[in-house]
């Protein structure tokens, strides 16, 4: 692969994990609400999952998606009951005892078990969502030939991947910054509110597009 097809790629992978979605709100409700490092947790674990859609087009799984729309209607179903839980955990958070307290308390606190959260959260919601895929193979198309070498397709995987989890690393770090996360924290039960608010819209718009309601 020349270097201005890489770019392009990697141009087009940097937009689109630019672009707002349930992603960013998952990312949003662990820096804001737990830390800067269950943020992290959550963005690595995002783009884990966001290299495993890249592997699975490239080796002709994300056809499945496209070629067998029950296969992808299934996932994403199961991505929209996934976003209602986690709208249900967000509403929970925002409208119990220690909401706010929460913040205040014992850095070394559950940690273990906020960093499993957080990576899990971010994993599900790339995992859950057969867009991925679909936009892969609509990109890797163009690249990708059948004589195209594993080496190449490593680097397309490990390229979006890293794209992927470097933005959302970023995006934790800005939402966690020191002049900016007093503010967020003090307003947090409206933000973890609004996040579930959003999940359940998302939801919504999935099922009325799958189902023959």
């Amino acid at each position: 692969m020349t270097f201005a097809a890489w770019l392009s790629v990697a141009t087009i992978c940097i937009l689109g994990a630019m672009t707002p979605g349930p992603s960013l709100a998952v990312v949003l409700r662990y820096s804001v609400g737990q830390s800067r490092q269950a943020g992290f947790a959550c963005a690595l674990a995002h783009g884990l999952g966001i290299g495993f859609y890249a592997v699975i087009t490239m080796t002709g799984l994300g056809l499945l998606f496209q070629t067998v729309p029950a296969f992808r209607n299934i996932v994403s179903v199961l991505g929209a009951l996934y976003l209602i839980f986690l709208a249900i955990k967000a509403w929970r958070a925002a409208g119990s005892t220690d909401a706010g307290s929460r913040f205040h308390a014992d850095p070394g606190q559950r940690a273990a078990n906020t960093m499993a959260h957080a990576a899990r959260d971010g994993f599900m919601i790339a995992f859950l969502n057969p867009k991925i895929a679909l936009f892969f193979l609509a990109l890797f198309s163009q690249f990708v030939s059948p004589e195209f070498e594993w080496g190449g397709k490593f680097v397309l995987a490990f390229t979006a991947a890293g794209i992927d989890a470097a933005w959302y690393c970023l995006v934790a770090i800005g939402l966690s910054h020191g002049a900016v996360l007093p503010w967020l924290r003090d307003h947090s039960m409206w933000i973890e509110r609004i996040i579930a608010v959003l999940f359940v819209v998302i939801a919504m718009r999935v099922l009325f597009g799958v189902l023959p309601i």
